[in-house]
Formats: C-alpha cells, sequence, structure tokens
C-alpha cells in the first residue's frame, strides 16, 4: 500500500495519524557519530502514536535535507515525507515528496514556478509524488512561510475564502489538502474551519501550525482531520500532555 493508499485509508476508517515535523536547519549532522546519536535521541522523544516523519523547512540554508532524511532512515522504519521550502530541499532518499502548491496566496513562484525547477529531479527520483493543496491560515502571527512566499495567509474570520480555496485544490486535482497556521504560530487552525472544509472536500485533510498540546491535536483530530502535524513544540521541548 502506497503512503497516499494509506492515508485516504485512514480518513476513511476515521483513524488519526500523527506527522513529527523536523526541520533541517535546525538538525545535528556535524560528525557521523555525534549525527547518529543526535537521531536517536530526536526519535526517542517524539510519541509513540507518531506515524509519519515530515522533512522540511522553509529555508534550508546549509542543504541538510538528504543528509538529515539519511540519518532518520537509519533509525527509523516510519516513513519520511519531504516538505520541502523550496525545490532545492528534493532529494530522492526520502519515501515520499508532498508535491505542495500554495493555493493561498498570489505568487505563482510558489504556485508553479518551485514545482517547474523541481520537476526533473522529481521525474529522476523514485519518490511517491502526492499533490497536495497548501493553505496558509493565519495564526496571529507572521510566519516563515509567509516571510519567504511574500504571500497573506487567509484569515479565519473569512471561513467560505478557506473552503472555497480548499475546494478549488480538489477540482485541480490535489490528492492532499494542508491547512497550516505556520511553524510557531499563536493559534492553530480552529477546529470549526476544520470541519468546515471537511464537509466541503471530500479527500484527506492535513493540519499543523500552532499545535502545542495534546488537547490541541486531539480537537483538531475531532474536528476532522485524518493527519496532524507537529513541529516547533518538539523542537522547543514545550510539547505538553
Amino acid at each position: 500500500m502506497s503512503i497516499l493508499e494509506n492515508i485516504i485509508r485512514a480518513a476513511q476508517y476515521k483513524e488519526q495519524l500523527l506527522a513529527i515535523l523536523i526541520d533541517p536547519d535546525k538538525f545535528e549532522v556535524d560528525g557521523d557519530g555525534k549525527s547518529s546519536a543526535f537521531a536517536k535521541a530526536y526519535l526517542k522523544k517524539i510519541p509513540a502514536q507518531t506515524t509519519h516523519l515530515f522533512i522540511g523547512g522553509s529555508t534550508d540554508h546549509n542543504h541538510k535535507t538528504e543528509k538529515v532524511v539519511q540519518l532518520l532512515k537509519a533509525e527509523t522504519d516510519l516513513p519520511v515525507i519531504l516538505f520541502p521550502g523550496d525545490y532545492t530541499q528534493v532529494t530522492p532518499e526520502a519515501n515520499a515528496l508532498l508535491f505542495l502548491s500554495l493555493l493561498s496566496g498570489d505568487n505563482p513562484e510558489f504556485l508553479i514556478g518551485q514545482q517547474v525547477k523541481a520537476a526533473r529531479a522529481v521525474q529522476q527520483s523514485n519518490l511517491e509524488v502526492i499533490p497536495t493543496g497548501y493553505l496558509l491560515i493565519d495564526g496571529g502571527s507572521q510566519t516563515a512561510v509567509e516571510r519567504v512566499s511574500n504571500t497573506q495567509p487567509l484569515s479565519q474570520d473569512q471561513p467560505e475564502t478557506i473552503i472555497t480555496t480548499a475546494l478549488a485544490g480538489q477540482y485541480l486535482g490535489k490528492k492532499l489538502l494542508y491547512l497550516e497556521a505556520g511553524s510557531g504560530a499563536r493559534s492553530a487552525v480552529q477546529p470549526h474551519i476544520i470541519t468546515s472544509v471537511c464537509e466541503a472536500v471530500t479527500i484527506p485533510i492535513i493540519v499543523g501550525g500552532g499545535i502545542r498540546t495534546e488537547r490541541a491535536m486531539q480537537a483538531a483530530f475531532t474536528a476532522g482531520a485524518t493527519m496532524v502535524v507537529v513541529g516547533t513544540a518538539f523542537e522547543d521541548n514545550t510539547w505538553n500532555n
């Protein structure tokens, strides 16, 4: 069963998937022995219910994505999925790639430009490619995604815009929709927004950004999310059960 098929099945059977997002810029890769120890220690502190690892960040100035993927795959059987901030973060070492298109903004570079730049590398890899509509939602603070993409997030006070953007993504052929409040967001995507989107579309919903507690994670699942993504809370050791 492919990774996408697994996610679709989880949506059908109301299973809860948890992805931990790892930013390569914040991962130790200096020296093989030290790097392996760091990877092992990191994996030990993530929740036992973790089902997927996402690798990526708004930037990867030191080009560490490939090395981080290699380190993690050597230490775990969890699927490692690329969540790239730009085309340079595509590496064939991973299991799959969220082929993201930033539907919430009006910057063609992140709607199609980066995808064109990545196309040949993706074609020459054995990555499972998962077309994903990416919607940046206002989480109460400016995020790295907003700065790098030079786009504005969708307001949670205008749910109809979020819903119709998600619908457009489905009609464009996206297989997943990712509702993202942004790394380090003050607040997560509100449950009623998640529910409204889930009621409008028929493809699985991923929700991330601003989720720092078990309670917030469960609220997203209850609202209809198939997968919840947590990143900053584990980087900063602030996850609250």
